[in-house]
């Protein structure tokens, strides 16, 4: 599998896990174990809006780009992001910062 990413500015999250050829996208899940060597859905068909372009199968591997959301200010990790490839199964470390950590003085 080969996961390309586009950053977009968002405040929306995103949460992707992997079982061979099927994704979970915030909790919905495609199959797309099935798709044939040598197919392409085209982005316009999409099944979900977290895929930004093509799902083409090429060499054995299902290649896919996912929208990438970020706040202002991402880090280059976040605003370039490498792409996965062939990541395990199971929860994927998307890029992305940490999250801001707010002191509590006042409790």
């Amino acid at each position: 599998m080969y996961i390309s990413f586009s950053p977009q500015r968002r405040d929306d999250a995103l949460s992707v896990s992997r079982q061979g050829g099927i994704l979970t996208i915030n909790g919905d899940v495609f199959d797309f174990s099935a798709l044939p060597e040598g197919a392409t859905i085209a982005a316009e068909n999409s099944p979900s809006p977290w895929i930004t372009g093509p799902i083409e199968h090429i060499n054995g591997k299902l290649h896919l780009t996912l929208l990438l959301p970020h706040g202002p200010g991402p880090s280059a990790v976040v605003a370039f992001p490498e792409p996965l490839v062939d990541p395990d199964d199971g929860p994927l470390d998307l890029p992305h910062d940490p999250k801001e950590v707010e002191d509590d003085l006042d409790a």
